[in-house]
């Protein structure tokens, strides 16, 4: 994957240079990344921290949609002068395979339709879009819209807009392990925002081990020691995880999640609260994750059956309670 700039590669090298004379240790580094946290557990002999924030900093430079200049920003602009880079083109591609795969669950297209749904940028009020409304912005969903040319993104209509929040922090866990990798770091854990990729062992020699978020709608005011039930291992595998319980809206009795289906344009009814999925790479756990939510319990229990490279735990509502379904790659702890 080329997702790692020069630069950062001779920051690597320098790094190394005047490191290699030290006692190793586990380092944590935490910081603020994409509207979220990052964490880094590794084993090293130097505080890497402001390389990690440079890494994500850049990164945003590429696909933050809140940033007027970003390159996806740009993009969605039809700023005719963009071309595009490798880390752009990589997630276009995977978005593309992801896609397929998931018969279009997956969709960075969407974003028309989560503004619709009040889900982007403009969260301040919340009003059901209609059908027709609906209609008139699916005519501009779908990544048959969108193509690579050389270094160019082209377009089949001027009104296509991408986004990448379904996969950026997936991304960017894969972005930080590999500059891990550049270095021989051969133990490490790497958060950005919950979706995590792990290399090697903890400091007390284990397979690390992830908590799984109780999946309900108030558990942000709930102490963090108090929010997971369920905690599986997570050796040398990337892990992703998407709910409906943080980001939602009532109207009247009803409930409307984040999640929009880019084939209906609706926020559809589901009994699936949350899936967690271990894949490779984490961009790729991050953008399965998103289709789970999209096409509900029984079509996410089909792709996994027929796709067995992936694993997932996957939370659901049954009557008053959560049950749980998992692969046979789910090892709770």
């Amino acid at each position: 994957m080329k997702s790692i700039s020069l630069k950062c590669v001779l920051i690597a090298c320098v790094v190394m240079l005047f490191s290699c004379a030290k006692e190793k240790k586990y380092f944590e580094v935490t910081g603020l990344a994409q509207g979220t946290y990052y964490r880094v557990v590794y084993e090293g002999t130097e505080n890497l921290k402001p390389v990690f924030d440079s890494l994500l900093a850049e990164f945003d430079t590429v696909f933050s949609v809140y940033y007027d200049q970003s390159m996806i920003s740009r993009i969605n602009a039809n700023d005719s002068s963009v071309r595009i880079n490798d880390e752009f083109r990589y997630f276009f591609q995977k978005s593309q395979y992801v896609s397929k795969i998931t018969d279009g669950a997956f969709d960075i297209t969407v974003a028309p339709l989560v503004n619709a749904w009040h889900f982007g940028p403009d969260t301040t009020k919340h009003s059901i879009p209609t059908q027709v409304q609906i209609d008139s912005i699916r005519q501009f969903v779908g990544m048959d819209k969108i193509s690579l040319r050389g270094n160019r993104m082209v377009k089949t209509d001027p009104r296509v807009t991408i986004i990448g929040n379904a996969i950026a922090q997936g991304y960017s866990s894969d972005i930080i392990a590999h500059y891990l990798d550049s270095l021989q770091v051969k133990n490490y854990l790497v958060d950005v925002g919950s979706e995590m990729r792990s290399k090697g062992k903890n400091s007390q020699g284990n397979v690390w081990t992830i908590g799984i978020t109780r999946p309900e709608e108030n558990i942000d005011s709930i102490p963090l020691e108090d929010r997971y039930d369920i905690a599986i291992a997570l050796d040398n595998k990337s892990l992703a995880t998407s709910g409906n319980y943080r980001k939602f809206y009532y109207e009247g009795k009803h409930k409307y999640a984040h999640t929009i289906n880019p084939k209906t344009g609706h926020s559809e009814p589901s009994n699936l609260l949350s899936a967690t999925v271990l894949a490779n790479e984490c961009i790729e756990a991050d953008a399965i994750a998103t289709a789970c939510m999209v096409v509900g319990l029984e079509k996410s229990k089909e792709f996994f059956a027929k796709h067995p490279e992936y694993d997932a735990l996957l939370l659901y509502a049954q009557g008053d309670t959560i049950a749980k379904y998992k692969t046979s790659g789910i090892i709770l702890k």
